[in-house]
């Protein structure tokens, strides 16, 4: 199995101030990608969004939290406020960030209720490039800070100083290096409030998402690891996708957009459905998108806790879902509850099974034993307008599960002799649960066919 780098015993580094002081900027610069979402709207980043990153060649753990709102709270404002404070206790260092300017009571309120983390705090004023401000800057030190640096996370002025300050603070003394099997990556998806944050803090034992029954409560994507089994997870809790018709803002454009990412990031998406709603056209096209990439899919019936406890219930749901999904019946329905956790463990041993099967590699010698007696059971169409030969197959790659039939007359192979070989596949090779990606070449230089 691939194996890859990874540390252990990281020190952590908290980015922490009030909302649109430029915090998910730095986090980005920081981390030299677009991790988190940035927008001039105020309080865009809600649950902490965490990243292993280096600085000066030192690997740290880099955490972005939700905008610290001390007035004129609403319900979801004290629930960022509250995951902040629990982040910035378990952190070895905390850059508080102010913005360049004079120094507000929202400000001073801010300052006052870090007090108790001072000994841990590096105290920078943002939006300083090219100078600006700075006289009114400066007037930080009179809350008793001995250290003030001046910065502009979207320009780079300093950041080199924060860098270094930074890694003077911290403790690299206890960082080991493992080789870490490779995780099975899970990304969680579908529509707001399907429970997704719920299941992710469930099976992470934290509660890295913040879960409101305000849709649309996750915006950025929070991953979280677990081990179950014996088996190391990454689950990536997404932002619900609505249609593209109610997506009236940028903030949840970009949320959308980083959701259906996590699609090319996984190897299995567990499509979070509303037991009580049902399947919904997103939810379809959702899976589609999964199906199309090769990843596995798990539709999760969440919220079973509160259906009829009725005999047919489940096969009634079921059946329905496999009446709207024709080509998707080796997807398993699984019903759960976040909530209660009833399910989990079933949810959890289907993804290790299907993990198993994306990473299966057939022998070409295997593959085209098969073929042979695929091809008697059911022989291609023999008429002169139909007729085509196959004459051998290899399985191109694994996860995506992908292979690859090389016949002639590529342009009369028809979806209903492709759907035969899929479904052969599925049955005598071991890929029951997974989507099989099919492309059709010539041993001549036709354009290939691909069938998904």
């Amino acid at each position: 199995m691939l194996t890859t780098l990874k540390y252990r015993n990281l020190p952590t580094v908290v980015l922490a101030g009030r909302p649109n002081v430029g915090k998910s900027t730095l986090f980005n610069r920081l981390l030299h990608k677009r991790r988190a979402i940035t927008d001039p709207t105020p309080g865009v980043t809600r649950d902490p969004v965490e990243a292993d990153c280096f600085i000066n060649e030192k690997p740290l753990r880099l955490i972005d939290t939700g905008g610290f709102k001390l007035t004129d709270c609403d319900e979801l404002d004290k629930l960022v406020v509250e995951r902040t404070l629990e982040t910035i206790k378990k952190a070895d260092l905390v850059v508080l960030l102010l913005e360049a300017g004079e120094i507000t009571s929202e400000d001073e309120e801010l300052i006052n209720t870090l007090r108790p983390y001072r000994e841990k705090l590096i105290v920078t004023v943002n939006k300083t490039e090219g100078g600006r401000h700075e006289a009114d800057a400066w007037n930080v030190l009179t809350f008793g800070f001995e250290k003030v640096l001046m910065i502009s996370a979207e320009h780079g002025d300093n950041i080199g100083e924060l860098q270094q300050e930074i890694i003077k603070r911290l403790d690299f003394s206890k960082v080991e290096e493992v080789q870490e099997e490779k995780v099975i990556r899970i990304a969680l998806l579908g529509k707001p409030n399907t429970g997704k944050s719920t299941l992710s803090n469930r099976l992470t034992g934290a509660n890295a998402s913040i879960v409101s029954e305000i849709p649309g409560t996750t915006r950025d994507t929070v991953e979280g690891r677990f081990s179950w089994k014996s088996r190391n997870f990454i689950i990536m809790d997404t932002a619900g996708i609505r249609r593209k018709a109610k997506v009236n803002e940028n903030i949840e454009y970009y949320s959308v957009n980083r959701a259906i990412k996590t699609i090319s990031d996984a190897d299995i998406v567990i499509l979070m459905i509303d037991a009580e709603e049902g399947l919904s056209d997103q939810d379809k096209k959702i899976a589609a998108l999964a199906h199309d990439k090769g990843r596995g899919i798990i539709m999760a019936l969440n919220k079973w806790d509160v259906m009829p406890q009725q005999k047919n219930t489940f096969k009634d749901a079921e059946g329905k879902i496999h009446f709207q999904f024709g080509q998707m019946e080796y997807a398993p329905i699984i019903p759960v509850s976040a909530k209660d956790g009833t399910g989990v463990d079933k949810l959890l041993n289907t993804a290790i099974k299907m993990y198993g099967q994306l990473n299966l590699q057939i022998g070409t010698s295997q593959l085209n034993q098969a073929l042979e007696k695929w091809l008697q059971e059911y022989p291609p169409p023999t008429g002169p307008r139909t007729y085509f030969k196959i004459k051998y197959a290899v399985q191109k790659s694994a996860n995506p599960v992908h292979f690859i039939f090389f016949v002639s007359r590529i342009q009369v192979v028809s979806d209903s002799y492709i759907a035969y070989l899929r479904n052969k596949i599925r049955k005598d090779l071991g890929f029951s649960l997974i989507p099989v990606l099919i492309d059709v070449k010539s041993s001549s230089k036709e354009t290939p066919s691909h069938f998904r």
